[in-house]
């Protein structure tokens, strides 16, 4: 079963779908006292969508009745069919428990005025009841929907043992769960997967459910909204950095981007660091700490592609084999070879293997002949030869 409740000046108004037996009524009698116990002693019970409906129930809502007209209040049933009508007019005789077709007599007649309930007979129509989840009412035009205040009411007056708080509990998410996605969205955009977003605003809304006190007469869209934005906000705050950073920094990367947005459209210019920093009256250094830190929010993944149009991640080359590891051994043996010859036999070598030039051009920038080049050059490689198989 599930219940809704919608306020319509001093008439609340309390929806009820699905199956009405002895095991659910429990938690609509629980319901339909803490709205009397708040002090809303006229109360419309819409069964619209009721799937089930026996005597005893009948009997529960006429006993109810009678304890609202105690205190000077009645009960309104609409949009019970057949038999259960019928059962409802017979339970109700004697007590203010009155049984309409349709919500438009009662939009007719219950007029409040002062504090008190006047009759007025009317034939009227109104549009057929439909309503979506936190929308308008077309069947109780003006009234306004106070769901998760009054289940989260009902469940404060149940037993503690009582199987039905955790119903209403779920009920009452249930139906607050529109409100955590729009102030999911409220921080799109930012650099953080939507759904992770709604995930942190259910947290927010369950720590809000938890936290909420009827009794305090604040609704519950106002105490959840800061509630849930809050742990938004820790959310980017604690947990959206891949790298750990000073709350300084965070703090002042937010001003710097605000800054930066501001500035851009006054000078029609990308900002400097020294404009950002004049702006904000605090050192350049800071603020260009700042915007290093900026970088840090999301850094590259080592799954990413390691350059533009490049099949590779940034991670393939970590675990490869450099081509050049098999030389390293060898140049390191042949550097302290080097420093025995002659300097123009190290700059012969230097041209040839790292200049990459022929023995010609290195016969021109030396001033001799090629055929010299060749036999100085034969014979530093032999006498390197010779020394690293000595040392071998």
């Amino acid at each position: 079963m599930r219940i809704d409740v919608r306020r319509l000046s001093d008439v609340d108004v309390v929806r009820v779908r699905g199956t009405f037996d002895p095991t659910t009524a429990p938690r609509l009698r629980a319901v339909l006292d803490a709205r009397l116990a708040e002090g809303r002693a006229h109360l419309v019970v819409d069964l619209t969508g009721m799937r089930m409906f026996d005597a005893r129930v009948a009997g529960g809502l006429a006993a109810f009745a009678g304890r609202v007209q105690a205190v000077g209040g009645c009960v309104r049933v609409v949009s019970a069919p057949g038999l259960c009508r019928d059962l409802l007019a017979l339970a109700g005789r004697g007590t203010q428990l009155r049984v309409y077709d349709d919500p438009a007599p009662v939009l007719a007649a219950l007029r409040v005025r002062a504090g008190r309930t006047e009759e007025t007979p009317s034939t009227s129509e109104s549009a057929p009841l439909s309503t979506e989840d936190g929308g308008e009412d077309a069947g109780w035009p003006g009234s306004r929907d106070i769901t998760v205040h009054a289940l989260l009411a009902a469940v404060d007056r149940l037993p503690t043992d009582s199987a039905d708080r955790a119903e209403l509990r779920r009920q009452a998410i249930e139906h607050a769960m529109p409100l955590a996605h729009r102030l999911a969205r409220r921080f799109r955009d930012r650099g953080e997967p939507g759904e992770d977003l709604v995930q942190v605003a259910m947290v927010g809304l369950v720590n809000a459910i938890d936290g909420y006190d009827p009794g305090r007469g604040c609704e519950f869209a106002g105490y959840a909204t800061p509630t849930i934005v809050g742990e938004l906000r820790r959310y980017f705050r604690d947990k959206g950095w891949r790298i750990r950073v000073p709350r300084r920094l965070q703090e002042l990367r937010l001003r710097v981007n605000q800054a930066s947005a501001e500035l851009s459209q006054t000078q029609a210019a990308t900002p400097t660091i020294s404009d950002i920093a004049n702006h904000l009256s605090v050192p350049e250094a800071e603020v260009a700490e700042a915007v290093e830190a900026g970088m840090l929010y999301q850094p590259l993944s080592l799954s990413g592609p390691g350059t533009s149009g490049s099949t590779l991640e940034l991670e393939d080359p970590l675990g490869s084999d450099d081509p050049a590891i098999d030389v390293v051994e060898q140049r390191e043996s042949v550097r302290p070879l080097l420093a025995t010859l002659s300097e123009r036999e190290r700059d012969i070598l230097r041209m040839r293997f790292y200049g990459d030039m022929t023995q010609s051009q290195i016969a021109d920038r030396l001033g001799i002949s090629q055929m010299h080049v060749s036999r100085l050059l034969a014979r530093t490689l032999d006498s390197l030869r010779a020394a690293l198989a000595d040392a071998a």
